[in-house]
């Protein structure tokens, strides 16, 4: 462990917003990640050298745009550990929500035929249960009715990998799942997935919460589709990238102009894609592993909290799998919205909310906090003394 206090403690010299607010706790990266200074400089760089429209003009500015947007995505397939580089396509987006409502609207509908059925979690974040939804909706109005089957969870909050045998089916075309839980932080074991529902379905894997805090080997996992957000993992808002396999079913492809693509996101996304594999994405996913392992041992032993989630994985030697980074619980007595706003005050930055659960989700609102590689033991350390205070005041 002192090994990674040594790492982490040169990863955090290198964000400048954390080392200008020394008495303040970023604990909301599973909104937003920070950005490093590497990050930061690529976009100045390129904004103030080389900066053009990409594919559209063929001087020496926008031949070099072009080619960087082209790079990037190079290097995202590179990030995703991609075994067939040839065959798949990079797009770059927004985000995962807008990402995913593409799949939905431009290669979901078009290869749907009436009978056929579509597996979607009911509790999962919204961005990765509305686009089904509503691609069955236009199906059916267009004269092809499709059946949504729900993906249930078990009693530890992962998928249910038991049932969903029972749920494929030979129509079944597609299932939606989600890399790591966005409430309640769980590696969500997407490889069982696929052994479930056979060589032949598409899987469409939203790695929002995924990208930048654990390994990720599209190789491994064995699915179609990746979807995530660059401002998760330490790139601008407003990008991300939508990875298709094009290994079944018909080739990935958005419908409609492409209009001009956020450059200077992307740039940011291939920065921080850098940046993330010099700093090592498997030490960030066993320090930040580490650290919700930390504060769920201390709020199992606080009776005002109750923690979200399976609750074998509360002690730090747990045998089950830890949370990734990701802590949501309540106060038995303290409202969590009041709960935030105490924190905040106390210079801890949570989210506390309904976190955007789809709706079989949580219905009460809760804190959650999200660590990330410039988080330190000594932040939750002061995060818990705070929160044993409150046990015994609230």
């Amino acid at each position: 462990m002192e090994e990674l206090r040594t790492w982490q403690a040169g990863l955090r010299e290198q964000f400048p917003i954390i080392v200008g607010n020394p008495g303040t706790a970023y604990l909301d990266s599973a909104a937003t990640a920070q950005k490093p200074q590497a990050v930061l400089d690529a976009v100045i760089s390129y904004l103030t050298s080389e900066n053009a429209n990409a594919g559209r003009g063929t001087y020496p500015w926008a031949n070099r745009t072009t080619a960087l947007v082209e790079e990037a995505g190079q290097r995202v397939r590179g990030f995703l550990g991609d075994p067939d580089p040839d065959r798949s396509g990079v797009h770059f987006v927004s985000g995962t929500t807008e990402g995913l409502r593409l799949i939905a609207r431009d290669w979901l509908t078009r290869h749907l035929r009436a009978g056929d059925e579509i597996i979607v979690p009911a509790a999962d974040h919204q961005a990765n249960a509305l686009p089904w939804r509503e691609a069955a909706d236009q199906s059916a109005r267009e004269g092809v009715p499709v059946r949504i089957v729900e993906l249930p969870y078990d009693a530890a909050h992962d998928y249910d990998h038991r049932a969903l045998p029972s749920l494929v089916t030979d129509r079944t075309r597609f299932i939606a799942v989600t890399h790591v839980h966005h409430v309640y932080g769980g590696d969500m074991n997407i490889h069982r997935i696929r052994a479930a529902a056979g060589p032949d379905v598409v899987i469409c894997l939203d790695a929002a919460q995924g990208v930048g805090h654990l390994p990720l080997s599209v190789a491994d996992l064995d699915v179609d589709f990746v979807v995530f957000s660059g401002h998760k993992a330490m790139a601008l808002p407003g990008t991300g990238a939508i990875w298709a396999a094009n290994r079944r079913g018909a080739r990935f492809a958005p419908g409609g102009w492409a209009g001009t693509p956020n450059t200077s996101g992307i740039v940011s996304l291939a920065a921080a894609l850098d940046w993330l594999d010099k700093a090592g994405v498997e030490r960030i996913a066993r320090w930040t592993v580490a650290l919700g392992a930390r504060l769920t041992d201390a709020l199992a032993r606080l009776p005002a909290y109750e923690v979200l989630g399976c609750q074998r994985s509360l002690a730090v030697d747990s045998p089950v799998q830890q949370r990734h980074g990701i802590v949501t619980f309540r106060h038995r007595r303290i409202g969590s919205n009041d709960l935030g706003f105490i924190l905040a005050a106390e210079g801890f930055l949570v989210r506390a909310d309904g976190h955007c659960q789809a709706e079989k989700g949580e219905k009460t609102a809760s804190v959650r906090v999200s660590v990330h590689a410039y988080n330190t033991i000594e932040e939750i350390d002061r995060l818990v003394e705070l929160l044993t205070r409150l046990d015994a005041e609230g």
